[in-house]
């Protein structure tokens, strides 16, 4: 596996500890629909069970000129919101949505690791 890939999941992971510790119900991670450009990092609860959470996980080891968000173009919004809108319809969900975007600086050696969580951060209306 390429190190970048390795990069990502770790990312993945601190962000889903992250989530759990802040009492958000996991329900899914790293689901796909279809081609490989329609997946979601982590699908959540909010700990009141009234939303359900898209979250995009963005993870860099060193910060950059480009703040990690800046990944999520129009293009990335459209496929995350048409892979939401799959998953809703196949699993039926009811309570209201919302995405935000989780961006993580640092590797698992690093032993200071930035993590900003980014609540509501777009909707795939709106673009």
């Amino acid at each position: 596996m390429a190190e970048h890939n390795d990069l990502g999941k770790w990312g993945e992971n601190y962000a889903a500890e992250y989530l759990m510790k802040q009492g958000y119900i996991i329900m899914d991670r790293n689901w796909r629909y279809g081609r490989s450009l329609n997946d979601l990092d982590i699908i959540c609860k909010t700990e009141d069970l009234t939303t359900v959470v898209f979250v995009e996980v963005k993870t860099r080891s060193h910060e950059e000129l480009v703040r990690p968000e800046a990944a999520i173009d129009r293009k990335k919004i459209f496929h995350i919101g048409r892979a939401a809108d799959h998953y809703v319809k196949l699993f039926h969900i009811n309570e209201r949505l919302r995405f935000d975007i989780i961006t993580i600086i640092g590797t698992k050696e690093s032993s200071d690791v930035k993590l900003n969580h980014i609540v509501d951060a777009f909707s795939p209306l709106r673009i």
